[in-house]
């Protein structure tokens, strides 16, 4: 996995010139926007400008077809018939998990659980893992930057149990205090659970660093990756954490798949999230007993199109290169910060040394639903509000922020073009 750009200072000359591609990766981005149907839609009769990838990516016309087609030509329930369709469904959806395997560097197929998509793979963790082993007295350590789905999570298993919840705290510039995050390491820490990459903030947390601190104390680690997999490469056995989620829909692929990974070791101990078909070996009114991972964690009849379709988003994010959308992705974010920091009254909040393409601010004396209202009207679609991240803005004092997020697809003339919407948006305020 290719390391971050180290761009130690915050100037936007300086950002600009750590952020240019490196390695030789390159990406035909034009080429790249035409596989994306909906780049061609004009609301109010403007070009779409699409900046709301980390809420949820658009889909290439491969992966729009290839959920249709399965729909048309070979759907059944898959792993429980012996006719023609079960067959090759069965076939399509266990390729796919093998390619998810593959794409974020699994050992073993076995260790991919098909989910619905982050939310729910970090409450099988915190239902299954959390539940058998921490107990009273115990503590879950996240961190202030958590999405509310590496929250709440924990605060229930926490309240069940008796436990406490532990926060690690962030800097002005939205990085984790890893000195601090070190002393909430104690002896009753059962888990630590962190975002790869902030939704709100934009900020790639040393994961690395922060794997070695926690199993110097044995402490096992969830990574959040549902902001890191549509945006860089993605090795779980390198990086050695315990679990790693991601979502289909924010990576390109549809909503309502998404992939959790467990070390295999782990996921075998585990007991299951949620009963019923499947997931069983043997069912009998004295007992059941229940299949290997991962079947023993997909109970009932799954989301057969969307997986087979999440396999050839991987197909496509493959064959176009993770270095080069990293590149790309890092070149834009430079150009877009540049924009961005000469903007008049306009803040931004995250501004770590290592980031990808979010760009969070607020305007002075402009609410952010006001700003994202109008950018709407120029054909610019943003996020705006607190982005599930509720902590984050507690965090620095604002109600909201507008989030501008980017892709493989942006180009710097959409960066302009909100840069110009912009300036609109001070003058109505004035």
């Amino acid at each position: 996995m290719s390391e971050p750009v180290k761009s130690p200072a915050l100037s936007s000359e300086a950002r600009q010139e750590a952020r240019a591609p490196q390695g030789g990766a390159t990406l035909d981005v034009e080429a790249v926007r035409r596989d994306f149907p909906a780049l061609a839609l004009a609301p109010y009769g403007k070009p779409l400008v699409y900046l709301d990838s980390a809420a949820s990516a658009q889909k290439p016309e491969v992966v729009i077809e290839t959920e249709a087609r399965c729909y048309r030509e070979f759907y059944a329930n898959v792993h429980r018939g012996v006719h023609y369709l079960s067959a090759k469904a069965t076939v399509a959806y266990e390729d796919a998990r093998r390619k998810t395997a593959r794409f974020i560097g699994a050992r073993n197929p076995n260790e991919i659980i098909f989910v619905r998509g982050t939310t729910e793979g970090i409450n099988l963790v915190a239902s299954s893992y959390g539940r058998r082993h921490v107990g009273a007295g115990d503590e879950v350590l996240i961190t202030t930057m958590e999405h509310h789905s590496n929250i709440v999570p924990w605060q229930l298993l926490c309240e069940e149990k008796g436990a406490t919840l532990k926060v690690a705290p962030i800097n002005d510039r939205g990085e984790v205090e890893l000195d601090e995050l070190e002393k909430l390491m104690g002896q009753r820490t059962r888990l630590f659970a962190t975002v790869h990459v902030s939704n709100a903030l934009g900020t790639i947390n040393p994961v690395r660093e922060m794997i070695a601190l926690a199993h110097a104390r044995g402490i096992p680690v969830l990574l959040d990756g549902a902001q890191a997999v549509p945006h860089m490469p993605v090795d779980v056995a390198e990086l050695d954490c315990e679990f790693y989620v991601f979502s289909g829909h924010k990576a390109f692929g549809p909503s309502g798949i998404g992939a959790l990974y467990g070390k295999l070791e782990l996921l075998q101990e585990m007991p299951p999230y949620q009963g019923g078909g499947e997931m069983i070996r043997t069912v009998s009114f004295e007992k059941t007993e229940y299949a290997d991972p991962p079947a023993r964690f997909e109970a009932g009849t799954p989301n057969i199109a969307g997986a087979i379709a999440l396999g050839t988003t991987v197909d496509y994010l493959e064959a176009i290169g993770m270095d080069a959308v990293w590149a790309h992705e890092e070149n834009l974010l430079g150009y877009g910060t540049a924009l961005l920091e000469n903007q008049p009254g306009l803040r931004l909040i995250g501004t770590a040394r290592e980031k990808v393409g979010v760009l969070s601010f607020v305007m002075d004396g402009v609410h952010p639903h006001d700003i994202g209202t109008i950018l709407d009207r120029e054909g610019i679609a943003v996020r705006t509000g607190h982005h599930c991240a509720q902590p984050v803005m507690d965090r620095f004092g604002v109600p909201a922020t507008v989030r501008a997020s980017l892709a493989l697809y942006n180009i710097r003339e959409e960066l302009d073009q909100l840069a110009a919407a912009l300036a609109k948006v001070r003058e109505l305020f004035a």
